[in-house]
């Protein structure tokens, strides 16, 4: 048997089913598998359980319709969230922000389909991608250590050499010991060179409150303040490079399938970066998140 095809066709019944009654019984009888084993493909090739992927999905066309006029309780009602107060709650927990301040950034745009062939392309097959969250960030300080590369593929492989060279020689140790970062988080930034416009620096650093003191022979920069969509990584083990493809998996899904459906565009001077904390650590399960600048895209 098919087991993505048999997802795929599952998926499909959900995104036209919405604003009815789903059940995971039901759905596993549609898949042609018992309960006990469509729980487990459906979380292996989603990334999710069935009922939270339902509840996402509703939440992403509410999303979507929260560019109109009508009103919360109409929207929550209409995707099963029985009231004001819990569609808020659920809504946060996914989005970062409450519903009222989600609609100052809708698009109205209707989430594209979910399409298991297209994710495994990306090599995120585990790891479905939803809409991202979205939210705004003041201007960030980092210090670091920087490389210029090209956007003509050459930075898929000079980067990772690079995250190579910057853990073999701990350079980020060594920086901690001599600053003191707002976190112990990495970033890795993308600083676009205006007198090089195929060119791009890659600062991997830290955040710090100010340039002061900063030691010599590392890079600084300002990232301004922006409005960013936050993607999550699906869960990779750092063996074979596993994580590395899955980063540039989802990055170049952001760019090459969410932006042209999403109704935003990159924001105009802004800088888009990585951010590595706690759940990059260790050897499995590894996760991290991409922050793209975003805008309104104008009619």
């Amino acid at each position: 048997m098919d087991y993505s095809e048999s997802i795929q066709r599952t998926l499909d019944y959900i995104d036209n089913h919405l604003k009815e009654r789903l059940t995971a019984e039901h759905l596993s009888q549609l898949a042609g598998f018992s309960p006990y084993h469509f729980y487990r493909i459906f979380h292996s090739r989603t990334g999710l359980p069935i009922m939270e992927y339902i509840r996402r999905r509703r939440l992403a066309y509410a999303a979507a319709d929260l560019a109109g006029n009508r009103t919360l309780l109409d929207i929550a009602l209409d995707y099963g969230f029985g009231t004001h107060a819990g569609f808020t709650k659920a809504f946060r927990k996914v989005y970062g922000v409450p519903p009222e301040q989600y609609r100052l950034h809708a698009t109205g745009k209707v989430p594209e389909r979910i399409d298991l062939a297209k994710l495994a392309h990306y090599k995120m097959t585990g790891g479905m991608m939803m809409r991202p969250t979205i939210v705004n960030k003041p201007e960030i300080k980092l210090v670091g250590y920087a490389l210029e590369t090209k956007m003509n593929g050459e930075n898929f492989v000079e980067i990772p050499a690079f995250w190579n060279k910057y853990i073999e020689k701990q350079w980020g140790k060594k920086l901690l010991e001599q600053i003191k970062p707002v976190t112990p988080a990495e970033y890795g930034a993308c600083i676009m060179l205006p007198h090089k416009p195929e060119h791009f620096l890659y600062l991997i650093g830290f955040e710090v409150d100010t340039f002061d003191n900063v030691p010599e022979g590392v890079h600084q920069a300002t990232l301004p303040a922006s409005t960013y969509a936050v993607f999550t990584s699906p869960k990779a083990d750092r063996a074979n490079g596993a994580f590395s493809d899955a980063i540039q998996g989802m990055t170049t899904y952001v760019y090459n399938e969410w932006f042209p459906s999403s109704g935003y565009a990159y924001a105009n001077g802004g800088v888009d970066f990585e951010l590595y904390d706690e759940r990059s650590d260790g050897d499995t399960d590894l996760q991290m998140d991409l922050y793209v600048p975003i805008e309104k895209q104008s009619n």
